[in-house]
């Protein structure tokens, strides 16, 4: 007993002495033997015991490792043997008692002596910059303690569960969405959880049936994209409370809006448990016996913080833990998988066909279906077509994103020459999917945004100027017709629907941005606005959009796109030059066409029609009468 009272009197030392992440020498083998099999009941995480407020059994998985112990609110950040976790093969548990119900515990684990981490599982971190978050988004949110080193985990029991309101709701096929794609910080004054709530009605106006919510699990700071992902269990609070999350997909289901996660499952960041507890600091990457990632990134091109080994079952079995925990938790609805061409240790830059990929992708995919056979899988690829064809034909049909910014930007422009403005790739039908698995958009948070370079470049002849705001606003409208009569899914990046012209570079690419919501006061932009609406609204109304046979022709100044479904035909043609010209504008048929925008009628003589259009002009037509458009 002298002895082990000792010990602890000296490691105390050097924890003071110690810095934030380590403490040198924390066990040295003396200690009481602590190997014991873990209860059956207990897995990975915080355990609560909802017979027993009073007790919490915490378990890590840490292969290798040969000790652990736990320091917290609950012993002063002490290192005590009675807090020593016992050990079963790879997993090391403690069960903790005397805890007070409903009250927050911090706590971390000490991991072979000079490994401070938080559990990888919890559901709230505590860190040093909690301070900076305001009382009206975080209320009594717990101070992060003078004896933690590093982010640390936040434990309570005896909490009341969130009660879920909306529990059935529609699902749209696959091909009738129509995706808004949003980061919570930028997206209103508050850049809050709850303040998304106020605007649903805004969203439920413009008519899309989704919400994309760019990665709200803890990141490393409090302004970022979230593509910097540490604690994947845990909601960041810089948004908010986690019932204030669920709260928000709850609402978003009341007004039957489906939630999508952009989940960051490619890499992580240094300050991520299964990071740094297995950390070759000679090198400064993961260790070689890292179970979770590999040393360094197999692409060649592109690397972002440290790259998961999907090949490793410790990695598949964490994917399967974070799907399964969103899905059930907190009722999401799919992912957008973040950087998918990643997910493989096949040395490269990424883009060629690579089956072990394939194979990895659809085992996640399996996994999902399996906890939700609705849920969406959506993968930002952007690898060989064949690939993508590959994955969005398999079982239930996973979804890629078709990016077609720079084409479109190039069209808006002006800009028509050498096929640049072809946007054509940007239709599933033109690439050969088997199914409606593309999830096209014109821009993304990725993109520089279309009326920032139509009024910083656009094209001119005479006083035709694609600079001049009104005319760029034009050339979005037409853009968006366009857009929306291809079929299949479709995204929207926010503000994008009334024309947002702050360039992506500003404050810094991932910077914050200024909110221009009055943007809908000016006629111009809200012109924009009810054509987004309304192309949507036809989308909802007739299948020929969003399920029709396309023709297209989208190459050079004018160009058109054919629908047809059934007895349902559609001609949309467009001038995207900046002079006038004529068209032969092709008509399945004769006889009295209908012509939306301009809510009046054509009568039809010629399947190749001649029509004149201005520049920027566009003509919707439609051989079965559609909704008056109201500009």
């Amino acid at each position: 007993m002298k002895i082990n009272i000792l010990l602890t009197l000296f490691l105390l030392g050097l924890l003071t002495a110690c810095g934030d992440d380590e403490i040198k020498g924390a066990d040295s083998g003396t200690d009481t033997e602590t190997e014991e099999a873990r209860p059956s009941n207990v897995v990975d995480g915080i355990n609560y015991d909802s017979s027993d407020q009073t007790t919490v059994t915490l378990s890590l998985l840490a292969p290798g490792k040969d000790s652990v112990y736990v320091l917290g609110d609950f012993n002063d950040w002490q290192i005590d043997t009675t807090y020593k976790m016992k050990n079963d093969g790879e997993h090391f548990w403690l069960k903790i008692s005397g805890l007070t119900p409903q009250k927050e515990y911090v706590f971390q684990y000490l991991v072979d002596g000079d490994i401070r981490v938080g559990d990888p599982f919890c559901d709230k971190v505590s860190d040093s910059e909690d301070a900076s978050i305001d009382e009206s988004i975080y209320p009594n949110l717990i101070s992060y303690p003078s004896g933690a080193g590093g982010r640390a985990s936040v434990l309570q029991t005896g909490q009341t569960g969130y009660q879920w309101q909306n529990t059935s709701y529609s699902l749209p096929e696959k091909q009738a969405l129509v995706i808004y794609e949003l980061l919570i910080r930028d997206f209103t004054d508050e850049g809050t959880y709850k303040a998304v709530i106020d605007k649903l009605g805004y969203l439920k106006e413009l008519g899309i049936n989704a919400v994309e919510l760019m990665p709200f699990s803890e990141f490393e700071g409090n302004s970022s994209w979230g593509y910097n992902p540490n604690y994947y269990f845990a909601p960041d609070k810089a948004y908010g409370t986690k019932d204030d999350l669920k709260e928000l997909i709850d609402s978003c289901h009341g007004r039957d809006l489906l939630v999508i996660q952009d989940i960051v499952l490619n890499h992580a960041y240094g300050s991520c448990p299964l990071v740094k507890m297995y950390w070759d600091k000679t090198n400064e990457r993961p260790a070689s016996d890292n179970p979770w990632f590999n040393t360094t990134s197999p692409n060649t091109l592109y690397s972002y913080g440290y790259d998961f080994n999907h090949e490793s079952t410790y990695t598949q079995n964490f994917v399967d833990s974070v799907t399964t925990y969103w899905l059930s938790q907190y009722h999401i609805d799919g992912f957008r998988f973040d950087f998918t061409k990643g997910f493989t240790n096949t040395v490269g830059d990424g883009y060629d066909y690579d089956a072990s990929r394939i194979a990895i992708l659809e085992r996640i995919a399996n996994h999902v279906w399996n906890i939700n056979k609705n849920a969406y899988v959506i993968l930002e690829h952007f690898t060989e077509n064949s690939e993508e064809k590959e994955l969005t034909s398999y079982s239930n049909g996973m979804l890629v994103w078709g990016n077609g910014n720079y084409n479109f930007n190039e069209a808006t422009m002006g800009y028509n020459q050498d096929d640049n403005s072809d946007f054509s790739w940007t239709s599933w039908q033109t690439r050969g999917f088997t199914q409606p698995g593309l999830v096209a958009y014109m821009e993304s948070h990725d993109e520089e945004r279309l009326m920032y370079k139509n009024i910083s470049y656009g094209n001119s002849s005479g006083s035709y100027n694609i600079q001049d705001q009104s005319t760029a606003l034009k050339r979005n409208e037409m853009a968006a017709a366009f857009f929306f009569c291809l079929t299949g899914p479709k995204m929207i990046w926010q503000f994008g629907e009334f024309g947002y012209d702050i360039s992506i570079d500003y404050n810094g690419r991932t910077g914050e941005k200024p909110l221009e919501w009055d943007y809908l006061n000016d006629a111009d932009h809200l012109s924009l606005f009810k054509v987004y609406a309304a192309m949507i609204n036809l989308r909802k109304l007739f299948p020929v959009f969003d399920s029709g046979t396309e023709t297209l022709s989208l190459s050079g100044d004018l160009k058109y796109i054919q629908l047809e479904l059934d007895d349902h035909h559609i001609t949309l043609v467009g001038n995207f030059g900046v002079s006038t010209e004529t068209i032969s504008a092709p008509f399945q048929h004769t006889g009295t066409w209908y012509e939306f925008f301009s809510n009046t009628t054509l009568d039809v003589t010629s399947p190749s029609q001649s029509l004149s259009l201005e520049p920027g002009e566009y003509r919707l037509y439609s051989d079965k009468e559609l909704p008056e458009f109201n500009e």
